[in-house]
């Protein structure tokens, strides 16, 4: 059983008032007397009774109700029982729900334009089918939108557990949306220039996360809606939001607004075969990005020759819209993406094998996955196995963080040490420096900035580790196969 489907999901939702905000000024703040209606549109496919409930309810309860035009249902062709008449009775019990289904499985994309196209309401606010609206959520959103009908606006979103259903607000600062040039979806701290005296205020993003946002409805189908090429999944929120920004509109975050979301740790559903996010990526590629599309299929060579479909009617619309260039989208809205995402990798400063002056054992990563120590093996470049690939291989990178793989193919994981005496793991990279930060210095040892600790290593056991520094020590000089002298030397004046 899908534990959304757990009778435990509802309670919070059933009438129970909750006020998660890490901002106290929410709750003074004043909104337009006059605020548009809105339709809320929720797909979903075979989710969870207990998760469906818990949406609509919280939306039911934490809205005003003059607010709420209609909150459509759209199933895009479930098969779970409890999805068919079981729903239709109880969902009869509140006139302001209605429930759409599709005739045959067309994915999250058409499935919302299903639910756009039969919206009455002044706007439309998408979410997902496993959310929960917190209190005063609605109205900070509306008041944006009626100031400027072109703005689209998005909820700070919250992380409900998945396993004891727990709200938890979002940790750490609000931070503005962005992407890397794999096209995954990043987040970027809000510049100097862009941050406001007040936190709690709205603030404009480049992109938005994914399902969960407001625009005012006509101005929906004015861009087009979503591009109906994109399949199932993958690439909208990038399409919606280049769209928005380059055609004349603006695109914010409303950090009084909050929606919590569970994050699952699995699909309970199956994708149709022959569906590629690729495709999807490729698309808005071609569509929006102009000449830095080029810069994706540096990284994903395998794009440059996949087929987008038919892109024609939308490059039309693009032109019919008089839309801005991409270049622009990235000097004006995104122009501090690129010191977090370069377009052009800067150079690394050093890379290939890490091979240890006191023991002759070289850095490897075989004997773990991500969150697994480093370990000490022998070096297999002098055996002739130099595969770029292979896993004694390391770049040192321009953000001064140490990951696995050759300087044009690194992934996307980083040496991190939490404390003195900890040992060096493996983590998500995250490009903030702190655990991640590394300094190569001339008397060959790596120190840690965040311990004060330099890496070391046991030959008897092969760990590695941090320690205290002994320049001295030849266990904790270490040498890089190859270096970059000039990009050290500016690594080193910092």
């Amino acid at each position: 059983m899908d534990i959304l489907d757990s009778c435990s999901f509802l309670t919070s939702s059933l009438g129970v008032s909750l006020w998660e905000s890490p901002y106290n000024s929410c709750k003074s703040k004043r909104y337009l007397e006059t605020l548009p209606n809105t339709s809320i549109i929720i797909p979903f496919h075979n989710e969870g009774w207990s998760s469906l409930l818990r949406t609509v309810h919280s939306v039911l309860n934490r809205s005003p109700p003059e607010l709420i035009a209609e909150i459509v249902l759209v199933d895009d062709f479930s098969d779970r029982e409890h999805l068919k008449k079981p729903l239709e009775d109880y969902m009869a019990l509140f006139p302001s729900v209605r429930i759409l289904r599709t005739k045959k499985r067309e994915g999250l994309i058409r499935t919302r334009m299903l639910g756009a196209s039969a919206a009455t309401g002044d706007v439309i606010t998408f979410l997902d089918s496993h959310c929960e609206a917190n209190v005063n959520w609605l109205p900070p959103l509306l008041d944006r939108i009626a100031r400027n009908r072109k703005t689209i606006v998005c909820p700070m979103i919250d992380v409900i557990d998945h396993d004891d259903f727990r709200y938890e607000t979002q940790a750490g600062d609000a931070m503005r949306g962005a992407f890397d040039w794999e096209m995954y979806y990043k987040r970027i701290p809000i510049p100097p220039e862009l941050q406001k005296a007040d936190p709690s205020d709205p603030f404009e993003s480049p992109v938005m996360a994914g399902g969960l946002f407001a625009m005012d409805r006509k101005w929906f189908w004015e861009l087009g809606g979503y591009d109906p090429g994109l399949e199932i999944w993958g690439g909208e929120q990038y399409e919606i939001s280049f769209k928005v920004w380059m055609c004349g509109g603006r695109m914010e975050d409303i950090p009084c607004s909050r929606v919590g979301h569970i994050y699952r740790k699995y699909v309970p559903y199956k994708v149709p075969a022959g569906v590629s996010l690729a495709r999807n990526l490729k698309r808005v590629a071609e569509v929006w990005m102009d000449e830095y599309a080029e810069h994706i299929y540096q990284r994903r060579p395998e794009y440059r020759h996949l087929s987008a479909g038919d892109v024609t009617a939308q490059k039309k619309l693009r032109s019919s819209l008089n839309c801005k260039s991409f270049k622009w989208f990235m000097t004006k809205i995104a122009w501090d993406l690129p010191q977090f995402y370069p377009p052009v990798e800067p150079p690394a400063a050093a890379w290939g094998e890490i091979r240890n002056v006191g023991t002759g054992l070289c850095a490897d990563t075989k004997h773990g996955a991500l969150g697994s120590p480093l370990r000490l093996e022998s070096c297999i470049r002098g055996r002739g196995e130099a595969a770029w690939n292979n896993m004694q291989v390391f770049t040192f990178t321009w953000r001064e963080d140490i990951r696995p793989g050759d300087p044009q193919h690194t992934k996307k994981f980083c040496f991190d040490a939490v404390s003195h005496t900890s040992p060096v793991t493996l983590y998500d990279c995250h490009s903030m420096k702190g655990n991640q930060l590394w300094k190569y210095r001339k008397d060959q040892t790596l120190y840690h900035p965040v311990s004060g600790s330099c890496m070391d290593c046991s030959e008897s056991d092969h760990r590695i580790f941090m320690n205290t520094c002994n320049p001295s020590s030849p266990t904790q000089q270490w040498l890089f196969e190859h270096t970059n002298s000039t990009v050290l030397e500016k690594f080193n004046s910092n």
